[in-house]
């Protein structure tokens, strides 16, 4: 990847990667498989090519100091989520904030306490944008 350059949109398997390692921290290609295969069925050497691409994507970052590979994640999961947010805000709601938070709240059943942090977000985003 050039120097400078964003890394990808990752895709749903590397998602499921990345999320590994956002919870555990840096890990290597077996640790990584032990948490998928508690999940679901995954074979080693699959889990090793993705994270082989991944590296090479700019997606992982993979320090070679130790004879295990130490993986870990390129960026926080909070950019990783901006940018898939702001790819479907794009894509799937014709850049409509509203629609996307309308979509978000009616596909899936929000608590209350998920209700007053969302209004004490949107509260804190119209104080900025005044």
């Amino acid at each position: 990847m050039p120097k400078g350059a964003q890394p990808p949109r990752p895709t749903d398997a590397e998602l499921e990667i990345l999320a590994v390692l956002w919870s555990t921290g840096p890990a290597t290609v077996r640790q990584v498989h032990e948490r998928i295969n508690q999940r679901r069925p995954a074979q080693y050497s699959t889990i090793l090519k993705f994270m082989q691409i991944m590296s090479d994507k700019g997606l992982l970052l993979r320090d070679e100091e130790q004879r295990a590979h130490i993986y870990s994640a390129a960026r926080p999961c909070e950019w990783t989520q901006q940018q898939l947010a702001g790819h479907l805000l794009e894509r799937a709601f014709s850049g409509s904030a509203k629609a996307l938070l309308i979509g978000a709240l009616s596909a899936k059943k929000t608590t209350k306490a998920e209700l007053a942090e969302l209004r004490k977000l949107l509260d804190e985003y119209a104080k900025e944008a005044k």
